[in-house]
């Protein structure tokens, strides 16, 4: 998709192809497009909120609570607003405050510091699992093998009851066994909400099922990391 393309154009083309590839894949459902906003300049987010998108992704809280605490607070009410990167604890109480969704819980120590967050703040944002489907030691995300133990801990401890879950699969291998895993640790485990895919591979992932895909280049253009 060439970077010329308006981003208004780009986001109904990347609808277009969401909406084929669910009905090759015989799914009458529609999957959720996540605007992956970080690193993007404010002229971008600007026209991409002008467009109509309504959901958008941030990687970290900090620069999260720039945009969508400052910049664009007057959009706060009408957007949802996902975390989709990792969460430090240290940073729970902040991202309570902000978040509608946060993707990334996976471990007990980050459970124990969001109840603590949502019991101060007041509100408590729908959850959702990371699975390090790949097993990569410098990734977060829990281990397959280990999440349901995962799933009753939370739900027997701490009364959290995710709502799905989300993945990242390994850089420079197939994605579609990751996209396969996620999905059927999903079914296992009766969670409804998959969040798998990006601008490379969203339409192999809802082919295998996904509910939220996460796409940033594809939609805004490459990103300026100088």
């Amino acid at each position: 998709m060439s970077d010329d393309l308006p981003i208004s154009e780009k986001r109904a083309l990347i609808l277009e192809r969401m909406e084929e590839a669910a009905k090759r894949a015989g799914r009458n459902d529609e999957s959720v497009l996540v605007a992956v906003s970080k690193v993007q300049p404010d002229t971008r987010i600007e026209e991409m909120l002008a467009a109509g998108q309504k959901v958008f992704g941030e990687n970290r809280v900090q620069e999260a609570q720039t945009r969508w605490g400052e910049t664009f607070a007057g959009h706060r009410e009408t957007v949802e607003l996902r975390l989709i990167g990792p969460l430090q604890t240290n940073k729970a109480e902040d991202a309570v405050r902000l978040f509608d969704v946060i993707e990334t819980l996976d471990r007990e120590k980050l459970a124990k510091a969001l109840i603590k967050a949502a019991k101060k703040v007041g509100r408590m944002p729908r959850l959702l699992v990371q699975v390090n489907t790949g097993e990569e030691e410098q990734k977060a995300g829990i281990a397959p093998k280990e999440l349901s133990n995962f799933l009753a801990l939370l739900k027997s401890d701490y009364n959290i009851t995710p709502e799905g879950l989300m993945c990242i699969p390994p850089v420079g291998e197939a994605a579609s066994p990751h996209f396969w895993l996620l999905e059927k640790l999903a079914h296992q485990n009766g969670l409804k909400i998959i969040s798998m895919g990006m601008s490379s591979d969203f339409e192999t992932a809802i082919k295998m099922g996904a509910t939220h895909i996460r796409v940033g280049s594809a939609l805004f253009g490459a990103r300026d990391y100088a």
